[in-house]
């Protein structure tokens, strides 16, 4: 079958052995391209594996899934406590990362890696369901409230899908940088030029000069939240945050709170909310396109937002 593979920092589409093995063989009909693939290609990861932690198909009787990319051991403390996020397998656990991904005609994966989608929510859409599932994780440990405001800080794929996971009912402002990435914020709801101070911000961004925007517009008491993959050491502004006694909130991928994963919420609001496909996905392209995509996926000032491969 194909696969993306990166060799020497290229990408390109390999010829590999179809996946075996027990679990649940899922033909992939999407993969979104994650600000965390560009930075690994970026900084030199070694990247052996199948690409694509962003992914949803179809099973072999044509259930369309998404796919939750973790593969933890199940029994130690924290899977136990459904932090399975943090379990002791660490990165060898996500597939796309360590193990291969969803970059490819197929997935072998275990079956609780399954997200069931709600009726009308296509498997080409569903690639969104675990980036906005990092939103829901973040915002849930947030402790949002009705009446509070929430802002964000940056505009990329992330950014937009935490726009997208804020409860209707409350205000949400995003500040981005890009023309392409206010005008999908507007389409999902979000005041943009964010102004005064807000209960709860997300840095989506993961740099220093956001955490220091993040911070500035966090009311006294706020909270800061730092959903974003920071791949540098950062200087926190520390005078600001303790004299407005700002609560710093980090927050790793998602998890499983109670009966629901943060990826059926997730998959539960893609279905209550049609527009977020449109407003978020920029550019498809044929699996054979893999390098040309990556590379519209580097170009935010051209417009790109969620750049996605489709098999």
């Amino acid at each position: 079958m194909r696969a993306v593979r990166c060799n020497e920092g290229q990408i390109h589409v390999a010829e590999v052995d179809a996946p075996e093995g027990d679990g649940v063989r899922v033909s992939v009909r999407s993969a979104g391209i994650c600000g965390s693939d560009l930075h690994m290609l970026q900084l030199g990861f070694p990247m052996g594996h199948t690409l694509g932690h962003e992914m949803a198909g179809e099973l072999s009787d044509g259930t369309p899934v998404a796919i939750e990319p973790l593969g933890p051991c199940g029994h130690c403390e924290f899977c136990v406590t459904g932090d399975y996020n943090l379990c002791v397998l660490g990165p060898e656990m996500i597939y796309g990362v360590v193990r291969d991904g969803g970059m490819a005609d197929e997935i072998v994966v275990p079956e609780r890696c399954l997200v069931t989608l709600p009726a009308g929510v296509s498997a080409r859409d569903a690639c969104l369901v675990e980036p906005m599932a990092v939103g829901v994780h973040g915002l849930r440990k947030a402790g949002l409230r009705p009446g509070q405001r929430v802002a964000v800080v940056g505009g990329g794929g992330l950014g937009l899908c935490a726009v997208a996971t804020v409860p209707n009912e409350i205000e949400v402002a995003l500040e981005a940088r890009h023309d392409a990435q206010r005008a999908a914020g507007e389409r999902l709801g979000a005041s943009l030029e964010p102004e005064g101070h807000y209960e709860v911000v997300i840095d989506a961004a993961g740099s220093e000069s956001s955490l220091a925007r993040a911070v500035e517009l966090c009311r006294p008491g706020g909270t800061l939240v730092m959903i974003a993959t920071y791949w540098q050491p950062v200087q926190m502004p520390g005078f600001e945050m303790c004299s407005k006694e700002v609560t710093v909130v980090t927050s790793l991928m998602y998890g499983r709170p109670g009966i629901a994963r943060d990826v059926d919420v997730a998959a539960s609001m893609l279905g209550r909310r049609p527009e977020i496909p449109e407003a978020i996905i920029s550019h498809r392209l044929p699996l054979d396109a893999a390098a040309e995509a990556f590379e519209i996926a580097s170009n935010r000032s051209a417009g790109a937002l969620k750049v996605v491969v489709e098999p």
